[in-house]
Formats: structure tokens, C-alpha cells, sequence
């Protein structure tokens, strides 16, 4: 299981729900394997989740989050070509701000 799905069940488990968007910008291809047998890129990005918001399921109540929480931060996305197209085979968030 990835940790997202774990994540959904989780935050499903303590009956939460997610309102809003999350949004990536700023795409940047760090490093590029095209002559691999499977081809690959990196990209870095920022991943901004200031408009993603957890609330109570039934009463649709903010949750209270940490005033220190990292809102827009760097994410390195691994990407790979498949004959159905490109498909993201790893996101790692990096913990610094962007």
C-alpha cells in the first residue's frame, strides 16, 4: 500500500475529509535517463497545499493544524516512460520550502 492510500485511511479513520486544492508549480527536469531501457526523468517542484484543508467529516469543522507546518515545499517526482505514456513512479517530499 503507498503511503497515500494509508494516509486517506487514516485521516477516514478519524473521520476527516480533505476540502480544497493542491496544486504544483515551478517544474524543473533535474536529471534526465532517455537511453535507459525504461527512460526516466526527475523534475523538481513546489507542491502548495495552503489551500488543502482537513475538516471534520459530519460537521465540516477546520481541523486545528500546527501554525509551523510547511505549506509549500520541494518535491522531486520520478517519472517513466511506459508504452501506455510517462507514469510517476516515485514523489519524494524534500522538507525544505519553496
Amino acid at each position: 500500500m503507498s503511503k497515500a492510500e494509508s494516509d486517506a485511511q487514516r485521516a477516514h479513520a478519524r473521520g476527516r475529509i480533505y476540502l480544497g486544492k493542491v496544486t504544483f508549480s515551478d517544474a524543473v527536469v533535474t536529471k534526465t535517463e532517455l537511453d535507459s531501457p525504461t527512460p526516466r526523468v526527475t523534475l523538481s517542484s513546489c507542491l502548495d497545499v495552503s489551500q488543502w484543508q482537513p475538516v471534520i467529516a459530519d460537521t465540516r469543522k477546520p481541523v486545528k493544524l500546527p501554525t509551523n507546518r510547511l505549506t509549500k515545499y520541494q518535491v522531486l517526482t520520478t517519472l517513466e516512460k511506459w508504452p501506455q505514456g510517462w507514469r510517476v513512479v516515485r514523489d519524494e517530499p524534500q522538507g525544505k520550502k519553496c
